[in-house]
This record gives structure tokens, sequence and C-alpha cells, in this order.
């Protein structure tokens, strides 16, 4: 069960299952909510339209013993000031929400009003005892606080929730409550009722459908999720397998299969791509500076060894110049091949500020045919670095020039520029990268001893990188080249 929830098309397709199944009893309650509402409206709609109805007939001089109260099945109560029920529906046989239980009316002697007097007066005292009396019924509202005439309708009326029993039939209702004044009579109160059978039969297929439909949805969902997740995912997969083989392999040729989209799985293949195309690189180039660095390194431990085991034999044959002359070169070639692999590891300079000029003429003091012409110019590194790559240069340079070499050092913008140019043959222009590979030699003809182990610009150049600089090779003046190193000022 983890294992299969660890997966992201599984959690996909759980998370839009969820995001679905909150949107949807989200929306379902919305529309419950709402359809209830409409339909309790209605009823109490039509509960006050057949209370008006009543109360229009009472209004207009019905007794209410005339009332036809049995025309449909909603219950109908009239009841007095005094909260006796006068008029009722016939087939009434329980109610309740409204503001008397009794579902029999009581027989009332008809008013005697008394000469002069009546209760259309205005300001009357049987106006203000109705009123009174009207406002002691269980159930009243603020709709008699007013004094209501003869024959006028309370515009106002209340609704409320109960139930009641009509030939046996027991149903729940929205009870409408209207005031009328009876001339001679007094006032008196409508009970009617809106039957919520409709709302509550809807509420329910409603509900019905949604326990239903919701399941069924939610089932269609998380299965195109699953569906398109996994269609989605597959050159994943395609990606993570081929990575795997290669790992097992160490086949870093290899390459994962590229879809033909432009998503992000197209980028990820590719940017997969590219970085096994640098690994691939990388260790290729790891494998020839290991192989390089074993040849150059046999060649004096060879010779060392020969002279060596001569001068075991016949000491007096002793070359002990050439026996220094080869160690003092596996030091040098130790020395270079230790500060590359600290640059191949990332060692970054420390920010000393290093004056170019006063390190060039110190580079160049005791070395034939060097000149230097430098401006006194700062830069944040590693003083020991800068002076090798300045050493570097001024080999090579003395290496290939026929009689004079030129040390500049001048400032271009926010740049220290330092250029090495030599008087020889130069370097032609396909060679003008390859000559900052490690272990090359142009002139392959050159002897060990007149050359060094190819490593001399490689340290140069990754130096320079490490110092945010670059170091580049063109065509001196003199005719041959020139190395020029670029470094941001301190």
């Amino acid at each position: 069960m983890s294992r299969l929830f660890g997966s992201v098309r599984a959690r996909a397709t759980l998370g839009a299952t969820l995001v679905v199944a909150v949107a949807l009893v989200a929306a379902g309650a919305a529309v419950l909510l709402s359809l209830y509402s409409n339909l309790t409206e209605q009823a109490g709609t039509e509960a006050e339209r057949s209370a008006r109805t009543v109360a229009a007939d009472l209004a207009g001089g019905k007794r209410a013993d005339q009332l036809s109260l049995d025309d449909d099945d909603r219950p109908v109560q009239v009841v007095a000031e005094d909260g006796t029920l006068v008029a009722a529906s016939e087939k009434l046989e329980r109610i309740s929400g409204t503001g008397t239980n009794a579902v029999r009316p009581q027989k009332q002697p008809p008013p005697t009003p008394e000469p002069g007097t009546g209760s259309g007066d205005d300001d009357s005292d049987d106006s203000d005892d109705s009123g009174d009396e009207s406002g002691d019924d269980a159930g009243d509202d603020d709709s008699a606080g007013a004094t209501l005439q003869p024959g006028e309708i309370a515009e106002e009326s209340s609704l409320t929730d109960g139930s009641a029993t009509i030939d046996g039939d027991e149903a729940d209702y929205r009870f409408a409550k209207v005031q009328v004044e009876v001339p001679g009579q007094g006032t008196y109160t409508v009970y009617a009722g809106g039957p919520l059978a409709a709302e509550q039969n809807a509420v329910s297929t409603a509900q019905t459908v949604m326990l239903i439909g919701f399941p069924l949805l939610l089932g269609v969902v998380a299965g195109v999720t699953w569906l398109v997740t996994g269609r989605a995912l597959r050159p994943v997969e395609g990606i993570r397998s081929e990575m795997a083989e290669i790992t097992a392999s160490e086949d870093l040729s290899r390459r994962v299969p590229e879809p033909g989209t432009h998503d992000e799985v197209a980028r990820l293949a590719r940017t997969t791509n590219e970085t096994l195309a640098a690994l691939e690189t990388s260790v290729d180039r790891q494998r020839r500076f290991v192989a390089d660095a074993s040849h150059e390194l046999r060649s004096p431990i060879a010779s060392l060894r020969t002279q060596l085991e001569v001068a075991a034999a016949h000491p007096e044959l002793l070359d002990l110049d050439g026996a220094v002359e080869d160690t003092v070169r596996l030091q040098r070639l130790a020395a270079d091949l230790l500060l590359l692999a600290r640059l191949d590891a990332g060692e970054r300079p420390t920010g000393t500020r290093v004056d170019l000029a006063e390190l060039a003429r110190e580079q160049a003091a005791g070395r034939k045919g060097v000149s230097v012409d430098a401006d006194s110019l700062e830069v944040a590194g590693s003083r020991g670095q800068l002076g090798r790559v300045l050493a570097n240069l001024l080999d090579n340079a003395q290496r290939h020039a026929h009689s004079a070499v030129t040390v500049a050092v001048r400032r271009d913008g926010d740049r220290a520029v330092v250029q090495v140019a030599d008087d020889g043959d130069g370097v032609p222009g396909a060679d003008r990268e390859r000559v900052f590979e490690r272990f090359v030699r142009l002139d392959d003809a050159r002897s060990r001893d007149e050359g060094g182990a190819g490593l001399g610009l490689a340290i140069a150049r990754d130096v320079a990188a490490r110092h945010g600089g670059t170091l580049t090779v063109h065509d001196a003046p003199a005719g041959g080249a020139l190395f020029e190193l670029r470094l941001p000022l301190a």
C-alpha cells in the first residue's frame, strides 16, 4: 500500500479525486440549500395566497360559518381575538405550528353592535381592546401592532413551520398568518398552510441522485486521472529505465529517449542527455588525463631508473646531472598534477590584493630577452597561482620565441589586461583552443627535454577562470603568439 501511494501517479489520482470530491460536496450542498430555500419560499407564497383569499372573504362580509374551506386539502384555521377557533378545514384532524391546536370550530352568537357605535369607528374602545386581545394571541407578531380599519387586511404576514393531519394523511406545512378586521366582529387571524411535500420530495430526489451520481463521477475522475497521468509519466519511466541501464552498464555514450513534445518531461529528457554528454566528456577527459599523466611520469622514471641501475653496476658511469634533471622534471610534473587536482576540486583563490605589474617584473627577472612594460594594477586572488600563470606564459613564450618576449600590463575598463607576446612562429588559428587542453603539444617532434608536459597553458587557463578572468591567444605584432590574460580589477 505504501509503495502504491508512493508513486506520483497514485498521488496525483488521489489528489484530483479529493479535490473533485470536495468541489462536488460543496456544490451539492449549495444546490440542496438553494432548492430547499426556493421550494420553501414557494410553499410560503402559496400559504399566504390562501390565507389572504380567506381573509378577503371575511373582509367582504362573509361569516366564519359561510367560508368554503374544503376546496383543497390545505389546512386552514380562522381564530378570533379571544383565541377561539371560529372556522377550520372540515377534514382537519390535527395541527401544530399555528396559534392554536384546536381543529373543531366553536359556534359564536352573531354580533350585536350598539347603536351609534361599531367596530368600524376610529379610535373606539372596542378597537383598542381588539388590538390588545390580538396581541395576546399565541404566535402573534408585529403585524398586529397597527390598528386595522373594518374590512382591512394586514399588509404584513408571518410564516411558521408546522404539521397537520388531513383526512388521515399527516404532512409538513408552511403556515402563513394574516390578520383581517371583520366589520362588526373584531380582528380575526387566518392561518393557511402550504404543503412542503414537493420540497421534501425534490430535496430527497436530489440527495438520491447525488449519492448515486457523485461516487460514479468520482470513479470516472479517478480513472481518467489515472490514465492521463500514466500516459504523461510514461516518458519519465522510459528515462528512468534507460538511466538504470546506463548505470548498470557504465556506458555513458547511451542517451535517454526524448519525447516529441515541448513540455517539462521533454525538457527533462534533453537536460538529462546534456548531463550525460557532459559526464561522458568529463570521464573521457579524466581517463585521458590519467593515461597522459602515466605516460609523462613513465619517461623520467624509466630514465632515472636506468641511470641508477647503471650507477649501481658501474659507479664511474653515473650521470648525476641527468638524474637531478629527471628528478626535477618529476617534481614539476607532480606539482602540476597536484595543482590541477585542486583546481578540478573547485578550490577558490583567496581575496589577497595582487599588484600585476610587480608580479610581472618578479617573474621576468633573470629571464633573457624578456622586457616588461607594466602599469600598476591590482586584482584580487592568489598571488601564488597568478604568479604560476605568468611563469607558465613566459616559459611557453621563451620556448617558441626567436629572440624577444614582451610583457605588458594595462587597464581596459574594469579589467586588468596582461599580454605576453613572442616573435616566434605563432599559433595556427585552428589550434588556438586546442593549446589549452591538457598534455597537448603542437610540435610532436619537439623533445621532452626542450618542452614541458603540456600542462602549463591548461593550468594557466584554469587559474584564470577561477579568478573570474579569461585567457586567449592571438597574433602578436611581431608575428608570433600573443597570450592575453584578462582579470577583474580589485
